[in-house]
């Protein structure tokens, strides 16, 4: 909690005075005891109607004053507990967005969901309590011992023992559960994975009728959080009984020993009637620490948790600026230089997985010229998806050069690069919101005319034109509204009005027809100005015009050229067109395959 705390800047004010009037509740909470005593000791044993009445009417006081200072140290707690845990989230959503996406595979989608909901209001739950309770119940515990003290010695004695006893067996019993809750919330991550996996792959599990495997998976992680929360609630729940029987022990021995000091004449009835009241404020705090302590060991539990993910630094690093004003962020302007525009040049460049135990490629050395357009085909596996994710700085190679625009990536300050460069990924994401507000992700000032323009090229005019309001048409969240063709089709849109240097369509036709893809690349093709287009695709028949194509195989490239060179040169092109258009194979290919 103590890395955490610089966001409770700016609520310093109320953290303080929080605790302060609850505090000053505590103060008259103590006070009412010696009331009463007067009013036995006093009142009725001398049958002072008006002087009962009197009394009664400071209790009364009292109370509003109490009521008054609980009323706002829950407003004061409330208004710092609410603003922490806000800057907090804001805080952690911003710098996971900082993260790599290398730091966001290792830490994972499903533990960041977790951190930032769950985790996050258990701390400010517990920020809450703690405010209002953390102090204003020892101040009850340890006042009302020093109140018995100005009553009795003898008596006060037995608060004195009864406080360094209940210490031990709070703090015990904290610090065997504070590991326990870490577990609990590790395993909540856990069952969080599995019910986002079942709720976004809801349709793949239909289609393989594995609703029961699921759903016994699912009973098997959750009974195992459930044990979890049993065990450490069990070990909680000592903490009730164990200040129960040490306080009512207490009370005996109190009581005891208040009678004989009544019998002596030492003290009155009041008195022991205030030392009984005492002990039972002190039950009721104890109760109150005991459930604060559950609480408190939760919030410091998500909060180491949460300050995890805040120590996580980014891996890659940026130059704050370009040097230069027209190539700077805020100009958004592109490189003066129009033979350099969008030409790409991979150096004798590995990558590897963050814990991989092997590079997904291995020396890919290719030069491309600006306006080509590049194809890209392989095998599954063979690190299709991770070339063109170097091309934007996704990640960072392990070894080699990549360069945009005569540039090495890495001289790009945060968001230049990605500027000028359009992703269409393997997987169409769209966001709830309209087709306009989608379209405009990568340029928001995109005029209707230009966003059209864009719809037409990517193939996508009847879908627009097909739904109520067309560019106004409301999109459900991830587009669940629309068919996979036309997710496709509305992404490469998206990213077709950003008007990119570098466009990179990962795999993205894989939805459409061969005649849609066609039309698709012809557009493409005859687009204004001079886009750099890297192609990634299964199908031959997507790449073969393209200028330049490269073949992977297991990371590696197999081969480049186009697709008369790699016709005659590269057997492993040649296995994947001939799977594809197998009437084309030669009858000499069909007749070795026979005897082999």
């Amino acid at each position: 909690m103590k890395k955490l705390a610089v966001f409770l800047k700016g609520y310093e004010k109320e953290t303080i005075l929080a605790p302060l009037f609850k505090m000053l509740e505590a103060f008259f909470d103590l006070l009412v005891p010696l009331v009463v005593a007067d009013i036995i000791d006093v009142g009725i044993a001398g049958a002072s109607r008006n002087y009962i009445v009197s009394r009664v009417l400071i209790l009364v006081l009292l109370a509003a004053a109490g009521l008054t200072s609980s009323i706002t140290a829950q407003y004061f707690a409330a208004k710092s507990s609410v603003g922490f845990a806000t800057k907090l989230r804001q805080a952690m959503f911003d710098h996971i967005q900082s993260l790599s996406c290398a730091e966001l595979d290792t830490l994972g989608t499903n533990t960041l969901i977790t951190r930032m909901t769950s985790d996050i209001n258990q701390v400010q739950n517990g920020l809450n309590m703690a405010l209002r309770l953390l102090l204003r119940s020892p101040f009850i515990v340890f006042g009302s011992m020093i109140m018995a003290f100005t009553i009795d010695v003898k008596c006060a004695l037995v608060f004195a023992v009864a406080i360094p006893v209940l210490s031990v067996v709070v703090y015990g019993i904290m610090l065997v559960s504070i590991p326990l809750f870490k577990k609990v919330q590790m395993q909540l991550d856990k069952v969080t994975g599995l019910t986002r996996e079942n709720l976004t792959g809801v349709r793949v599990i239909r289609a393989f009728c594995r609703e029961e495997d699921e759903v016994r998976n699912f009973d098997v992680q959750n009974e195992t959080l459930t044990k979890m929360n049993e065990t450490v609630g069990r070990i909680s729940a000592l903490m009730n009984p164990a200040t129960y029987v040490l306080i009512n022990i207490a009370t005996i021995v109190l009581i005891r020993c208040g009678a004989l000091q009544v019998s002596l004449g030492v003290l009155q009835q009041g008195d022991v009637v205030a030392l009984y009241n005492y002990m039972a404020q002190m039950i009721v705090e104890l109760i109150k620490l005991a459930s604060l302590i559950v609480t408190i060991n939760k919030a410091i539990a998500c909060a180491g948790r949460v300050e995890k993910v805040l120590e996580v630094q980014p891996g890659m690093t940026f130059p704050e600026t370009d040097g230069t004003a027209e190539n700077s962020p805020a100009a958004g302007q592109h490189p003066a230089d129009p033979e350099t525009r969008g030409a790409v040049r991979f150096e004798h460049v590995t990558f590897t997985y963050s814990g991989a135990g092997a590079p997904a490629l291995s020396d890919i050395d290719f030069d491309v010229r600006p306006g080509q357009t590049v194809g890209i085909i392989g095998g599954t596996g063979s690190g299709k998806t991770s070339l063109v994710s170097l091309i934007p700085r996704f990640y960072d190679v392990s070894a080699g050069c990549i360069s945009v625009d005569g540039r090495n990536v890495k001289d790009y300050p945060a968001g230049v690069l990605a500027e000028r460069v359009g992703m269409v990924p393997q997987k169409a994401v769209l966001f709830k919101g309209s087709i306009r507000d989608n379209l405009r992700w990568g340029n928001e000032h995109a005029s209707d005319e230009e966003l059209r323009q864009a719809v037409r090229t990517a193939q996508a005019e009847e879908v627009v034109e097909g739904k109520t309001g067309g560019l106004d048409f409301e999109l459900e969240q991830n587009g669940r509204n629309l068919s996979g063709g036309q997710r496709q089709r509305l992404t490469i849109a998206r990213a077709l009005a950003k008007k990119p240097e570098i466009l990179i369509l990962d795999d993205s036709a894989s939805a459409l027809d061969f005649a849609t893809d066609a039309a698709l690349r012809a557009a493409i093709r005859h687009m204004e100005g001079s886009t750099t287009v890297f192609i990634v695709s299964q199908r031959t028949s997507s790449i073969r015009q393209a200028d330049l194509i490269l073949v992977l195989d297991d990371g590696m490239l197999a081969g480049k050229g186009t697709h008369a060179e790699l016709m005659k040169n590269c057997g492993v092109y040649q296995e994947i067109y001939y799977s594809q258009f197998p009437e084309e194979r030669p009858p000499e290919s069909l007749r070795a395959e026979v005897q082999a």
